[in-house]
């Protein structure tokens, strides 16, 4: 393999530079060792770093496996994003699809002057967890989750949202998979939420698509209707359009590219 390979930051979810969430894109021509991407998902600390190969198998147009400063993860979607919007861009495309290890196959096509992004749709169940409610410091509505980490926490309104404080470092204690989705209905979209994952070295994320593929299974029914818009109150801050179709939820929005170039292998 080339000691350099292609690279491109984007901005995800994000009709402007310097909005939504960042993402770094490599291209590689075969698989780097686990502990070389990790590095370089550390070194650009970005919530993640996609890596695209070409897919032999011709099951997909191309794999693709998605790093955070602390680990591999199973589902990313605005790196997911980011990624169709490079190489749709670069290749002239209309739909582009990706096959992952832990996700199944993933979809971004162009709509319009956007890009739409088909993931799987992730159901959560009500439950209770009062330690972690305990570590976000304010009292829920209801909590509802899912076995692989996927944890939802309703609020009453956007006000209790934007106000949370969490304990990251309690929050990171439990673990790399888990995610912790804080939501209530909006007062500019439908929906708002903030997103925290400390357990990979991301306390809270700027715009988080498979967060996103569970809220769309979660406030379509509440809504009454299959769309719905939603916007994640982070720093950054990215608003996304949701759309639930049977076993997929689509979310849409733009990307900016940042920077283009190359990256030096370690």
């Amino acid at each position: 393999m080339s000691r350099s390979v292609p690279y491109w930051h984007v901005d995800a979810f994000a009709a402007r530079a310097f909005a939504g969430n960042q993402a770094a894109v490599l291209e590689l021509t075969e698989w780097l060792p686990d502990a070389a991407m990790q590095q370089i998902a550390a070194e650009n600390m970005f919530a993640e770093t996609a890596f695209v190969l070409r897919d032999p198998s011709e099951v997909a147009d191309w794999e693709l496996r998605w790093f955070a400063p602390g680990g591999e993860v199973q589902l990313c979607g605005h790196a997911t994003l980011a990624s169709g919007h490079t190489l749709l861009e670069r290749d002239g495309a209309q739909r582009v699809t990706f096959r992952t290890r832990r996700a199944g196959l993933l979809e971004v096509r162009r709509d319009g002057a956007i890009y739409a992004l088909g993931l799987p749709a992730i159901r959560v169940e009500a439950t209770s967890w009062p330690e972690v409610v305990a570590l976000l410091g304010a009292e829920p509505a209801g909590v509802w989750r899912r076995e692989d980490g996927y944890n939802l926490f309703l609020f009453e309104d956007e006000a209790a949202v934007r106000a949370l404080a969490p304990d990251m470092a309690g929050l990171a204690r439990l673990g790399p998979d888990h995610q912790f989705i804080c939501t209530a209905p909006g007062t500019k979209t439908d929906v708002v939420s903030r997103v925290f994952v400390p357990g990979v070295g991301i306390p809270e994320d700027p715009v988080t698509g498979s967060a996103h593929a569970v809220l769309s299974t979660f406030w379509a029914p509440r809504l009454g209707r299959d769309s719905f818009t939603a916007h994640q109150a982070s720093e950054r801050g990215g608003d996304v359009h949701c759309r639930l179709e049977g076993d997929r939820a689509w979310l849409g929005g733009p990307c900016v590219t940042v920077v283009e170039g190359r990256f030096t292998l370690p």
